[in-house]
């Protein structure tokens, strides 16, 4: 077995440990591990009290990660997430001290990261794409792997900020977490309710976790995958009667990480025009704007993604 067959193997078993403590939700905990692999930031949207934070925690065991939740709320400052310097007293001398803040981990869960006001929600900006964070005149380097999981209740909610669309970018994926189906529902509720929760296992450490990600860094990607990568970035910026504005290059970029995880989680070493499209959805959705049209006629994001697959994908056959 090589070397990559082995992590393929491993990266599975993972996700395996991982669906023994979420019930249900097969689809997103495939694609928060393909966030993983990537090395990407994740915003996870849905209503409360559908597993969020126990998925993002149940991650941090199974890959044996350092982990900090930070509740978001309106009174939240930024050096509550990024920590401070803090006057220390020593032998009759004053002297600074960086006290570091919940930032300070590999895996970080901002929990209804829309709660807090768009200052304190800045404060995360360096961390997602720099991996450092500065406080004064000093930078300090974030431990890796280091990754953002925030969640966000749906914008109709009360007491809510929209986050800024240069935050939104920094984001990798946006994964909708749904409702759970009857039969889910139950069995949330009979392993939550009178039962031991099932006992999880770590499989992999930060530093495989690493190695994984440089192995899939050299899948290849053919040039016609790589051009029909680009030609779906590309069409948001097209003439489009419900975009109001188009992904930017960040988007391409995530793409091409993205596909190259699900093709290894598929145990494949080429991406395929399959793992593009598969990805798209999470890459776009937030990454495209739409205008007040598609609003007032109820036209969703990935409403208006599938359109331009599917009208890119005639032309693959053509």
């Amino acid at each position: 077995m090589s070397e990559i067959e082995l992590y393929q193997q491993k990266i599975l078993e993972c996700e395996q440990e991982i669906g023994k403590g979420i019930i249900g939700q097969r689809e997103i905990i495939r694609q928060v591990m393909l966030a993983l692999l990537s090395g990407g930031n994740v915003l996870l949207e849905g209503m409360p009290g559908l597993g969020k934070t126990m998925l993002v925690r149940t991650i941090g065991q199974v890959f044996l990660l350092s982990f900090k939740r930070i509740q978001f709320t309106p009174d939240l400052m930024p050096s509550d997430v990024t920590g401070t310097n803090i006057m220390v007293k020593d032998e009759g001398r004053s002297s600074f001290r960086f006290e570091k803040g919940p930032i300070f981990a590999n895996l970080v869960l901002a929990d209804e990261i829309n709660r807090a006001t768009p200052k304190t929600q800045s404060a995360l900006l360096e961390a997602m794409q720099e991996h450092t964070v500065t406080v004064g005149n000093e930078s300090h380097i974030l431990e890796e792997p280091f990754l953002v999981l925030a969640t966000q209740n749906p914008i109709e909610q009360e007491g809510t900020y929209p986050l800024p669309e240069a935050q939104l970018d920094r984001f990798l994926f946006k994964i909708l977490v749904k409702f759970p189906s009857r039969e889910e529902l139950r069995g949330i509720v009979e392993l939550t309710e009178g039962q031991e929760p099932p006992e999880m296992h770590s499989i992999l450490n930060g530093e495989e976790l690493l190695k994984a990600r440089k192995l899939i860094a050299q899948i290849p990607i053919a040039d016609a995958v790589m051009n029909y990568i680009l030609e779906l970035v590309m069409a948001t910026h097209e003439e489009n009667p419900y975009i109001r504005e188009g992904a930017s290059p960040r988007a391409a970029q995530a793409m091409i990480r993205a596909s190259r995880a699900r093709a290894f989680m598929e145990g494949r070493l080429n991406v395929s025009f399959e793992d593009v499209q598969s990805v798209a959805y999470p890459v776009l959705r937030h990454r495209v704007l739409l205008n007040f049209d598609a609003i007032s006629e109820g036209i969703a994001e990935d409403d208006v993604i599938r359109q331009i697959i599917e009208s890119k994908e005639k032309n693959l056959y053509a």
